[in-house]
């Protein structure tokens, strides 16, 4: 590793820093700013006052703000999140360990299949431009972005679920199996590949299907205009041209030679596109009854649980600022020029 390369990484380490500060610090004080009293939110208006103090004390919200937030920050860098406000004595930590392979397992196919829907279309966009099937193209990318996440899914669920019964309504899996499925990692697809438990891996990956596509189509669009503008503009190049001159096939030219020169402002996309995918999640999860971390967070908000929220929530900000820091990565390794 050079030191130059050392220096750009511990940068761009340090610079992640204040960023996930600076959210967690924002939902922290925000859950606290919002009027009403959770514990009694939760437990009813009948609650004895000895019994709201026993809970604020054992979850340390009588405590001077200050004290409950650099207590909070402590914890968090132990990647320990206490105890949830409405879970009883079931630390945060367990309920993250089983949820988190969910959104995992339901994030990364979805970004699999955004990223190669919008890099092919948009290419195909470009080379065919000017004509109807770059007109349709284009189209397509701006009614998929402007669909809100919910309502596409409940979409699919009318269309495929009901009217056509291709795929489940919702869950992860078919009730019946999962009552013999034995997890080992929460990654269901893993766990049924490493049983080999041939029947749940059909249902995993049919239950699978409709919010993957849901999610992944939301976020097409960009990936279709970007790739079709720096297409457009490579295509035009001279090493194009003097490749067309010496006779190389146009597939070969458009979808090896200028698509590879495309890639670089592609990958900035993908790590600024899965802040906005963690944020889908949240409304895909909701809509089809997933149990991952997203759903997880919604039940917490409109229970005012301030400690699983902001639990959630620095999740989610440490994931976004190293799923950053790994792009950023890989752009010095393809272009070294970017190197600080």
């Amino acid at each position: 590793m050079s030191a130059s390369f050392r220096n750009f990484l511990v940068t761009r380490l340090l610079l992640t820093i204040p960023m996930v500060l600076i959210l967690v610090t924002m939902v922290f004080f925000v859950m606290r700013i919002l009027p009403g009293d959770p514990i009694r939110s939760q437990l009813g208006p009948k609650v004895s006052e000895e019994q709201a103090q026993e809970i604020a004390e054992r979850l340390g919200l009588n405590r001077p703000l200050h004290v409950q937030y650099f207590t909070f920050l402590w914890d968090m860098i132990r990647l320990d999140f206490g105890d949830a406000l409405t879970q009883g004595e079931r630390p945060i930590r367990e309920e993250l360990a089983e949820r988190l392979p969910a959104t995992i397992e339901l994030t990364i196919p979805a970004m699999i299949f955004t990223t190669v829907l919008g890099i092919f279309s948009g290419a195909y966009a470009a080379k065919n431009r000017k004509k109807p099937v770059d007109f349709g193209i284009r189209l397509f990318s701006v009614v998929v972005y402007s669909i809100p996440v919910f309502f596409m899914g409940l979409m699919f669920q009318i269309l495929f679920s009901v009217k056509l019964p291709l795929f489940p309504i919702a869950g992860r899996m078919d009730t019946l199996l999962r009552t013999t499925f034995e997890t080992r990692t929460n990654f269901y697809i893993l766990d049924a590949l490493l049983s080999h438990n041939w029947a749940a891996l059909k249902s995993i990956l049919m239950h699978l299907v409709m919010p993957v596509v849901t999610l992944g189509l939301v976020l097409t669009g960009p990936f279709i205009r970007l790739t079709r503008v720096n297409m457009i503009e490579i295509l035009q190049s001279d090493f194009i041209t003097a490749g067309r001159a010496r006779g190389l096939p146009e597939r070969r030219l458009v979808y090896h030679h200028a698509l590879r020169n495309t890639f670089i402002p592609i990958l900035t996309l993908i790590g600024l596109q899965f802040a906005l995918l963690l944020a889908g999640a949240v409304l895909t999860e909701t809509t089809f009854s997933w149990p991952g971390v997203g759903r997880y967070l919604v039940d917490r908000i409109e229970l005012r649980d301030y400690t699983a929220v902001q639990s959630v929530i620095a999740v989610f900000a440490l994931f976004v600022g190293l799923i950053s820091v790994l792009m950023d990565v890989m752009y010095a390794f393809i272009d070294p020029r970017i190197r600080y």
